[in-house]
């Protein structure tokens, strides 16, 4: 017993998680990361970090992380204070930190509230009838390729595929840039990742130099040629916002146009990829669902809680705190681990097996002031999709198991081959 109460099993070797770091990102433990996750929390609730701050694995600590106000996301203030300033210099980092998932109130309370409920219900149900429709021409593009091959990848098919033209046509932006926009989107994630190395850090940079010229001239073009999209309302409200300060509101709409877009594309594509691996890989979970529509939202929560598109998240200690009975000081990171948390048996039972119908808990899409901005429309599209594909593929299979890009934050399936 301490002051601050008891620690619940943290260990003091910080080198104790390196090997299970490696394993993350390693193939094996691409495909099937939940032993890793296992033995994290089986370390503590909150594990030191090889390089300072801590892992937190429970359930119940991550959600206090993503929920209290004491927690931040490390902006350009605290990025000031550490001592390895060179590493927040990065140009694709910088960019990244002036979004919103990088800032700190007060910014993002004034940047939040001009978005409002990007999808609520009646923007979801306009879009509703436009994703439905897209669905179908993709799984159309899809049938035809199981036919002509006999097998098709469903990544580059399908899954890519449907998020970016449901955010591209809500923007109104031209269908012939979205493979430009799912390329650099691709590379730039790269120094989002924990350790970043300098490679990483120079495909990002190339990257983060063509994302800025396509969405700068985007809405330059948008600006000469305002209509009734919503992409078009935004420059008219920036604009009323900095009338005498055209810089500040071209850098607000690009921050905020550059990250909406291409934060609803790898996650939602990851989603959606996952619910077809999961649901088509036991012919019996899709059966169950054809005679049961009314639990596909069931499974979109159970993917998402089994596999989550995004393995951790940072935030820092706005004071000196305990969180699981370990005192954290002021400025010191923590690393959610969303899967290891969805994981944890103390809240999900049995958790290493997928049941559709848990009703389960998971914490894929946040909490609190950064709760994810797409779930609602994320949901929407995995929802379109199921619906759709079980219908008209009832003998659909993959021919392998999903291919992975070798990440440790974002998770990106490159490939899943299926069958029918």
């Amino acid at each position: 017993m301490t002051a601050v109460g008891v620690i619940r099993g943290t260990t003091p070797d910080r080198r104790a998680v390196i090997p299970l770091l490696r394993r993350l990102r390693s193939a094996e433990g691409q495909a099937d990361p939940l032993p890793v996750w296992e033995e994290l929390r089986a370390l503590g609730d909150v594990v030191p970090a090889p390089w300072g701050g801590y892992f937190v694995t429970g359930f119940d600590a991550c959600n206090q992380v993503l929920r209290g106000r004491n927690w931040l996301v490390p902006d350009f203030d605290w990025q000031e204070r550490q001592p390895d300033t060179g590493r927040w210099q990065e140009p694709a980092t910088r960019e990244m930190t002036r979004t919103l998932s990088r800032l700190n109130r007060p910014a993002h309370t004034v940047q939040r509230r001009a978005l409002g409920n990007l999808f609520d219900r009646g923007t979801l149900e306009t879009m509703r009838p436009q994703i439905a429709d897209h669905v179908t021409r993709l799984l159309d593009r899809l049938d035809r390729r199981l036919r002509s091959h006999g097998a098709a990848d469903f990544v580059t098919t399908v899954g890519e595929q449907l998020p970016i033209h449901t955010v591209g046509r809500w923007l109104a932006i031209p269908a012939e840039h979205y493979p430009h926009i799912l390329d650099f989107t691709h590379r730039q994630v790269h120094a989002q990742e924990l350790l970043p190395t300098k490679s990483d850090l120079a495909i990002s940079a190339q990257a983060t130099r063509e994302m800025r010229a396509f969405f700068t001239g985007l809405l330059a073009h948008r600006r000469a040629h305002l209509g009734n999209d919503v992409l078009s309302g935004w420059i008219r409200h920036w604009d009323a916002q900095y009338p005498d300060d055209r810089a500040a509101a071209d850098q607000t709409l690009y921050d905020l146009t550059m990250f909406i877009t291409i934060a609803s594309l790898e996650t939602t594509a990851t989603l959606l990829t996952n619910a077809v691996w999961f649901l088509t890989r036991d012919p019996a979970r899709a059966d169950f669902l054809r005679r049961n529509p009314e639990h596909i939202d069931d499974a979109i929560d159970e993917v998402l809680r089994y596999d989550p598109p995004i393995h951790l998240n940072s935030r820092f200690a706005a004071d000196d705190t305990v969180l699981a009975g370990v005192p954290i000081a002021k400025d010191t990171t923590v690393h959610v681990l969303y899967g290891a948390a969805n994981h944890d048996p103390r809240r999900n039972h049995q958790p290493h097996v997928f049941d559709i119908r848990r009703k389960g808990g998971h914490l894929t899409f946040g909490g609190g002031a950064h709760y994810c901005l797409g779930s609602a429309l994320a949901r929407l599209e995995a929802r379109q999709l199921l619906t759709q594909l079980l219908e008209r593929f009832p003998t659909l299979r993959p021919t392998a198991g999903p291919a992975y890009a070798h990440r440790m934050v974002f998770r990106r399936i490159t490939s899943l081959y299926v069958t029918a």
